[in-house]
């Protein structure tokens, strides 16, 4: 069976944060805020399948995108990301609604109001061939001769050289950051290598939601766990951007889940660790989160892999 049979793939990571640079070996893309998405597509079938990096399927969650199997000219596997745009720009809020709603009315208003488009950046698999071991810009070039292009089904655009300029225009219309790549780089499956590196203006990490704070005037605190092997370990507390109304749905126990639970929080309201938040904040040379923002929830990582 091959990988598009077994439908099971785990894409290849992008690597920490460095400052931007220009190289000619590089190519450079915007980072698009939304979900990693791998996507199967089969025009001769008739078949979308969507999986995010937990290999979850996607689809029920963006039904508008069922038929953009008939915008390439084979089966093919395309590695992407799935965002949805607000007022002309990805907004990643839009998009953790949709992924954490189970509703299919819900799903299908949010859909109608702001429809998700997934933006292809590599396609790793053609008519029953594997391309992985291809240079990227052969890789890119097939991408741009299988993909049609509709405003659901996008291909994501690229420079050479000139990575600071790219970053500084991502930084005027407050995009994510930027991506650099080797243009010699090959596809290896779930490995994170120095061949794509990423450009952001603030770093971001992923923690567990282990509990919360109802504060005076609404204000709420998220508690922030992290991983040591098997041990969850209390890791601060996050408050900017957080909402009560994306708590109130938790499930919520009795007991801290740390081992012992850490002093200020004894009126805490503590959940089952079983949901993943990523927290953007100002770096330092501490590694301490400077300015700590919660930016959303997400269902494409485990919590135990929010490691320390």
């Amino acid at each position: 069976m091959d990988i598009y049979e077994e439908k099971n793939i785990k894409p290849m990571l992008i690597s920490e944060m460095t400052e931007p640079f220009n190289d000619p070996d590089w190519i450079y893309e915007l980072k698009l805020d939304g979900i990693r998405c791998i996507a199967y597509l089969d025009n001769k079938m008739k078949e979308t399948e969507l999986r995010n990096k937990r290999n979850l399927k996607l689809l029920p969650k963006v039904p508008e995108l069922k038929d953009i199997y008939r915008n390439v000219k084979g089966r093919c596997i395309l590695d992407g990301e799935l965002v949805i745009l607000k007022n002309g720009m990805p907004d990643f809020f839009e998009l953790q609604k949709r992924a954490l709603t189970s509703n299919p009315f819900k799903i299908q208003i949010s859909s109608d109001k702001y429809p998700a488009c997934l933006v292809a950046f590599d396609i790793l698999y053609f008519k029953d061939r594997e391309l992985t071991d291809l240079p990227l810009m052969e890789r890119k070039a097939l991408l741009s001769d299988t993909v049609i292009e509709t405003p659901k089904l996008a291909i994501s655009r690229y420079i050479y050289e000139k990575g600071i300029e790219l970053f500084e225009v991502a930084r005027a219309q407050k995009l994510e950051g930027v991506i650099a790549k080797k243009r010699c780089s090959k596809y290896f499956f779930d490995r994170r290598t120095k061949d794509w590196i990423k450009f952001k203006f603030l770093a971001d990490k992923d923690f567990v939601v282990c509990g919360y704070i109802v504060k005076e005037k609404g204000i709420t605190s998220i508690i922030l766990g992290l991983y040591k092997g098997t041990e969850l370990v209390y890791h601060g507390h996050v408050t900017m951007g957080v909402r009560y109304g994306d708590l109130r749905h938790l499930e919520t126990i009795p007991e801290s889940p740390f081992a012992i639970t850490p002093p200020g929080n004894e009126n805490a309201v503590w959940v089952k660790p079983e949901l993943v938040c990523v927290v953007n904040y100002m770096p330092n040379e501490k590694g301490m989160l400077r300015q700590p923002v919660f930016k959303g929830f997400r269902d494409d990582k485990e919590p135990v892999e929010c490691q320390i």
